[in-house]
């Protein structure tokens, strides 16, 4: 959902200098551990966010800006997990074998579908916030136009975000190392960017953005005689938790590697060592979210639950589970409740 690949830390020379026995170490721990994980992540990342995909498409013409916002975070985190085998290889083999092309494709890629998944959830978020906080007045603006409108500034800031992995990135040769896709030398400038953004537009606006939205809306929820609203809450609670415990840990990591590197924390092995698994443990962590996505803001949805049964049924030969159960009827509340909820039921 990254930023900066951990490949191109551990595939890099050497800057700690600190032996190369020392260095393998680390990278076998990594040709098992992130080659197991980017697989888990592709597999059911794509089937999660495919089967959200396919939902929404089958029922297009019933979109609201909710549907085309969680229709557009689905594709974002495709595009996000698509990448992953070619990272996979990149581990296991130890060097870039797809060329100076594909480096800068898969780089830029991998960004975008990063960058629009983060930014989807904050335009959810706001609008969540809006449509409860300030219901009556925003109603009228929440149209198809204004959805599709929103979706392409979002897929064109996240494309702008991005552009330096498509024009600096290189495949390199390095004594020793193989070929590598990093950003050459005289690019290095960028690394210090691509850490700027991560940090600040991946994790500290959507965290802000998230708690200072949803501190409005909680209490707005529990004003109201809204059936379904200690559910909600808990959804919400859920959304924030997860997305930062997820992603924190990885962006104060490369965070602490940045201080390394640049000898403002003392140069220490055993530090270098703990930061270089960190890495990789948290980045692979963090990856988990796209494949929680759709679990967090479609499949805990009534609406949605029902059309993706709907369309088991059709698609899986014996699959005939009651679409009538009582567990998937909507409560009777507020006309006003029930619009809010929907928003969260999706």
């Amino acid at each position: 959902m990254s930023e900066e690949n951990t490949t191109s830390y551990y595939y890099s020379e050497n800057n700690t200098g600190f032996t190369p026995t020392y260095m393998g170490d680390v990278k076998d721990f990594n040709k098992v551990f992130l080659t197991t994980l980017y697989s888990l992540v592709f597999i059911m990342g794509f089937i999660g966010n495919g089967l959200v995909v396919c939902v929404l498409v089958k029922h297009r013409n019933q979109c609201n800006l909710t549907d085309i916002c969680l229709f557009n975070l689905a594709l974002s985190d495709l595009l996000f997990v698509f990448m992953l085998p070619f990272y996979s290889h990149y581990v296991r083999v130890g060097q870039w074998t797809f060329g100076d092309f594909m480096c800068r494709l898969i780089s830029g890629s991998h960004h975008i579908g990063f960058f629009s998944s983060i930014f989807f959830m904050v335009v959810m978020t706001l609008d969540r916030y809006m449509i409860i906080v300030h219901a009556h007045r925003v109603a009228r603006y929440r149209t198809k136009r204004a959805s599709i409108i929103l979706t392409v500034l979002v897929w064109m800031l996240s494309l702008f975000v991005s552009l330096p992995d498509f024009i600096f990135r290189k495949a390199k040769e390095q004594e020793s190392q193989g070929v590598e896709c990093d950003y050459p030398e005289e690019s290095k400038v960028w690394e210090r960017y691509s850490l700027f953004t991560t940090n600040v537009l991946g994790l500290v606006i959507p965290v802000l953005v998230m708690v200072g939205c949803y501190s409005r809306i909680i209490p707005t929820l529990m004003s109201m005689r809204t059936a379904k609203r200690h559910r909600i809450v808990k959804l919400i609670i859920c959304i924030v938790v997860v997305f930062f415990l997820l992603w924190a840990p990885y962006n104060i990591s490369l965070f602490l590697k940045f201080l390394l590197e640049k000898e403002i924390i003392l140069n220490d092995k055993v530090l270098d060592e703990n930061i270089r698994l960190s890495i990789t443990v948290t980045e692979a962590l963090a990856y988990t979210h796209c494949c929680l996505n759709p679990i967090i803001y479609a499949f805990v949805g009534e609406k949605f639950m029902r059309r993706a049964l709907q369309l088991l049924k059709k698609l899986v030969p014996g699959y005939s589970r009651d679409l009538t159960d009582s567990s998937f009827r909507r409560s009777s509340v507020m006309s006003r409740g029930s619009e809010i909820t929907s928003s969260f039921k999706l």
